[in-house]
């Protein structure tokens, strides 16, 4: 099991390593610009890059049905990472570490997860790799491809947080492919993991997760890796858009969309493990040109209910054989409300001023299934979200930013506030963040 201090020895010895790397005859340290990392080139090509980032973040939020519901505010720092990554001079052979050291992430086996991305990836051709490892998968929606400092609004938006799942652990296949003589490409995308999420240091749950996505340029790539980063902040001198769609099925998830192992498990009549399985497809769309930028997204999940479940695990080990829904026994749904089930869809765009300043705005809307923990009245239960922003850019990168946006919510008749007691009246959410890069 990984510690937060094995986790900084390893970070330091690596710098030490990069610091003793960087002292050969024959290696140079490239030109430093602010926000792009520190660029090592070994004597033979070889290329090794140290980037961070740090987001220092406060909330505010208010429950709009009179004083008995005071401001809930919130400090923290919202992420601190540290990437390593690099290739061979030849190009075939690449990795990358990145590790978030904030303390903040989301508690796996009842630890923070402070490793995001663990891979090696080798170029079967040209324009095919294959890659192995930990990283963010191609079975979600467009957002997730894109950069956490790179963001056009504070946080990510709900469909994200309800639907995907983030970072999984499996073999990865990914290519480029031009269409003819043409200016068009086309992006497949195919992944087998473990359909756990992050790596898991216990026992592997269930069967593997299969999924492929398939992206189509129609105007060429975009320029400086666009594609993978929110607001346009290198101008596209011509119009740029993928928009794809991608299917993924989960063979046996013991969570609520699969990202984590363990967390939900139930079981058949001879106590052995029996699990739904799960599946999601989606259509999005990424537009940029001359600073202004746009996304579009549709998710929707689904699960498949074994027959045979006839007992589930409870929260503290025990045993139990009752499925109640609405005061009568019924497996199926009562499986069905512990998971993400329904759809969603988000659109959200901004324009980024040549004098740094950029504005944007989002509306997400969330669509439950009748039984469907996109109902659980604390944490979702929201169907409509309406953002909008205003950030400052200190420059012609991601080096450093301030942004700040507030989010209005609304109430689907049923929710409560952080006490777990019920209120009538929507919600407003204030959000203040900055970052800076090395």
């Amino acid at each position: 099991m990984i510690t937060k201090l094995q986790v900084y020895v390893f970070i330091g010895l690596v710098w030490v390593g990069g610091a003793l790397y960087a002292q050969e005859d024959q290696t140079r340290i490239n030109a430093y610009r602010f926000g792009e990392g520190i660029n090592l080139t070994g004597s033979n090509g070889d290329l090794m890059r140290l980037t961070g980032y740090a987001q220092p973040y406060m909330e505010s939020r208010w429950l709009l049905d009179g004083d008995e519901n005071p401001s809930n505010n919130r400090f923290r720092m919202r992420r601190l990472r540290l990437r390593i990554q690099g290739n061979s001079s030849n190009d075939r052979f690449s990795y990358r570490l990145q590790t978030d050291l904030s303390g903040t992430g989301e508690l796996l086996d009842g630890n923070n997860n402070f490793l995001l991305d663990a891979w090696v990836a080798y170029n079967l051709a040209r324009r095919v790799r294959i890659t192995f490892g930990q990283r963010a998968p191609f079975s979600d929606n467009r957002e997730l491809f894109m950069n956490s400092n790179t963001l056009q609004l504070v946080e990510r938006s709900r469909v994200t947080s309800a639907f995907s799942t983030i970072r999984e652990f499996g073999v990865f296949l990914d290519g480029t492919f031009r269409m003819g003589s043409g200016r068009s490409y086309l992006k497949p995308y195919l992944m087998v993991t473990n359909g756990d999420g992050p790596n898991v240091y216990l026992n592997d749950r269930g069967g593997l997760k299969y999924a492929v996505r398939l992206d189509y340029l129609p105007f060429g790539l975009f320029n400086n890796m666009g594609q993978f980063n929110q607001v346009d902040i290198i101008y596209e001198r011509t119009p740029k858009l993928v928009f794809g769609g991608n299917f993924s099925y989960n063979n046996g998830v013991s969570s609520r969309r699969g990202r984590e192992s363990g967390a939900i498990l139930y079981l058949d009549e001879k106590g052995q493990e029996l699990l739904p399985d799960y599946y999601k497809y989606g259509v999005d769309f990424l537009f940029k040109f001359r600073g202004f930028s746009a996304i579009g997204e549709y998710v929707r999940g689904g699960g498949v209910v074994p027959d045979g479940i006839t007992q589930r695990v409870r929260n503290d080990g025990s045993i139990a054989s009752t499925f109640i829904v609405d005061g009568v026994e019924d497996v199926a749904n009562y499986i069905l409300g512990r998971m993400m089930i329904g759809a969603a869809y988000n659109i959200q765009m901004g324009y980024l001023f040549k004098s740094g300043y950029s504005i944007d705005g989002r509306y997400t809307y969330l669509q439950s299934e009748t039984h469907s923990f996109l109902n659980n009245p604390t944490f979702y239960n929201r169907p409509h979200y309406y953002t909008i922003g205003v950030s400052k850019y200190l420059g012609r990168n991601y080096g450093a930013k301030i942004q700040a946006d507030i989010t209005y919510v609304t109430n689907n008749g049923g929710i409560n506030n952080n006490l777990g007691l019920p209120v009538s009246g929507n919600e407003l959410i204030f959000r203040l963040q900055s970052t800076y890069s090395f």
